[in-house]
């Protein structure tokens, strides 16, 4: 079975390797022509031209042996120790692995790279232009969408009822839920959805007079006069209206400071007594075992999908335009706050050296071990097509260096006469 796919560089490496393979052999046959045109003219000029035909033949033949020794046999004679890519293809992939492993895949290297690289510096450039912001933001709608979109029903509500709920049935919420409240009053963090709950009452009841009528209606006693009762009621009507205003208005206001206390005490009852403890958890518990809920969680996760699927399509909804932001103020801190950036840098090379210690051996085994699928001719084949090229030149040094050999050993000949 083959397990290297031809490219579409491959023609053209092979049509380089030939014209390369000719220039070589070309410069062979020129060294031959000469020395066979100069044979028994060893005087003068015409012996240095001989010398060095024959030494550059001598030198071409040699290299060309070791160049084609290396992935076959030279004219197709079993010598030994030729057609090494073939033979020791193993062997070749697995001492690439240690090299890779021994001198890449370390932990002190990893991080030099990476600390070379600026990570901080270039990422917080490239996100200085709208239009790579913009991208960014795409690609990560795009594999959000992906990740939403795979996202069963089913799998949701399998996980809510068989997971979920059943944890925080078991874990005690009551002290976390108390100092969570706790903070949330201290922080004042709850005043304004107060101040958005006491304006939309006051707006319902100032649209709503007849409702509130009606209700009142129903509860007054069968044996009062009816004026007395309009009159009645109509004066708690503008009461209640007047006393919603004055809560909306004044941040003081007793009825605010009353349910701060009531928080209050409730956080602190929550956090430390075990009576209140006891019955918010079993509050939790009928609430967390309703057979409702997990429909219920499920409709809302459907209607948040919903939600999250239509902005994510719109790149002018609030979602897109606070991303951009977000991704904005983190340029400016990654090119202007060197805390920030030397923190990104500490956490991503914390992350490449847990995963070359980690895996690092396992990463440099996929070198040999792809090599130990491979076929050897093709792997010979492949190997010299990205080479053989260069291996020419070996040739036609070897040619060249020859016949200056040649000439150098003709003179020290003459000398020595």
């Amino acid at each position: 079975m083959s397990f290297l796919e031809p490219s579409p560089a491959d023609d053209a490496r092979r049509a380089g390797l030939r014209r390369m393979r000719i220039v070589a052999t070309s410069l062979l046959a020129v060294a031959f022509v000469i020395f066979v045109l100069t044979n028994g003219r060893d005087h003068g000029v015409w012996g240095y031209v001989h010398t060095a035909s024959e030494a550059a033949m001598v030198g071409a033949l040699a290299d060309w042996f070791a160049v084609t020794a290396l992935f076959k046999h030279p004219l197709g004679v079993p010598i030994p120790h030729t057609a090494l890519v073939k033979k020791r293809k193993d062997e070749l992939g697995r001492s690439l692995e240690e090299f890779v492993s021994d001198n890449f895949l370390t932990e002190e290297i990893a991080r030099e790279r990476l600390a070379a690289a600026q990570v901080g510096v270039r990422l917080g450039t490239w996100l200085e232009t709208p239009a790579h912001r913009e991208r960014a933001l795409t690609e990560m709608a795009r594999i959000a969408k992906a990740g939403l979109g795979r996202m069963r029903d089913q799998d949701v509500h399998d996980f809510v009822v068989g997971v979920l709920l059943p944890r925080l049935q078991q874990e005690p919420v009551s002290p976390i839920a108390g100092s969570f409240l706790k903070g949330i009053v201290e922080d004042k963090a709850h005043y304004q959805l107060v101040d958005l709950g006491l304006t939309e009452i006051h707006d319902w009841l100032a649209a709503n007079p007849k409702t509130f009528t009606g209700l009142m209606n129903e509860r007054v006693p069968w044996w009062t006069p009816p004026w007395v009762d309009d009159r009645v009621i109509n004066w708690t009507y503008q009461q209640a209206l007047a006393w919603l205003q004055d809560m909306r208005a004044d941040p003081d206001h007793r009825a605010r400071e009353a349910l701060d206390n009531l928080l209050t005490k409730l956080a602190e009852d929550l956090h430390d007594n075990p009576e209140v403890q006891e019955r918010a958890e079993a509050l939790k518990e009928r609430v967390l075992s309703h057979p409702q809920v997990g429909e219920t969680v499920l409709s809302l996760w459907a209607s948040v999908r919903t939600s999250l699927l239509a902005a994510l399509e719109d790149p002018s909804s609030t979602l897109w335009q606070r991303g951009d932001a977000w991704l904005t103020e983190a340029s400016s801190m990654l090119l202007h706050d060197d805390a920030t950036r030397e923190r990104l840098e500490a956490h991503l090379g914390d992350i490449v050296a847990f995963f070359v210690t980690t895996y690092g051996d396992e990463l440099a085994n996929v070198i040999s071990h792809t090599v130990d699928r491979w076929n050897a001719d093709e792997a010979s084949e492949r190997i010299e097509l990205f080479v053989g090229r260069d291996l020419q030149f070996i040739r036609i040094n070897g040619t060249i260096v020859g016949a200056l050999a040649g000439v150098i050993i003709h003179a020290i000949s003459q000398l020595l006469r």
